[in-house]
């Protein structure tokens, strides 16, 4: 019972970050920035959730405000981007679809920490 207790309360305490973005490339300089956005994510350990929407899987708030500040200071000059955290519980709930099949939401490995 004690380890149930424990995992839904991880469920809660593990945290996704999802960074969604609309940027420019008409030119050769906004494409340049557009990619080094997106290579600097990569470089950060998220994922291409869809095309203009990058995930991360945080163990903590703690770690997932290190991911966001992160993300902040990479910030292109033009173009949007929107950065959303939600539990690990919250992402569980997402209902995905490739095409009419409905496909399970990607389950996070086990992430080791170092103090």
């Amino acid at each position: 019972m004690e380890n149930s207790h424990f995992s839904r309360l991880n469920q809660y305490r593990s945290m996704w970050v999802l960074v969604f973005f609309d940027l420019p490339t008409e030119t050769r300089v906004e494409r340049k920035a557009a990619t080094r956005f997106r290579k600097q994510l990569i470089d950060d350990g998220f994922g291409m959730f869809q095309f203009s929407i990058y995930s991360r899987f945080c163990a903590s708030r703690e770690n997932a405000a290190v991911h966001i500040k992160r993300t902040k200071n990479n910030l292109p000059k033009k173009g949007k981007v929107a950065v959303m955290q939600i539990t690990d519980k919250q992402f569980g709930m997402i209902e995905l679809f490739h095409g009419k099949k409905e496909v399970e939401p990607e389950t996070p490995d086990q992430q080791l920490e170092l103090f």
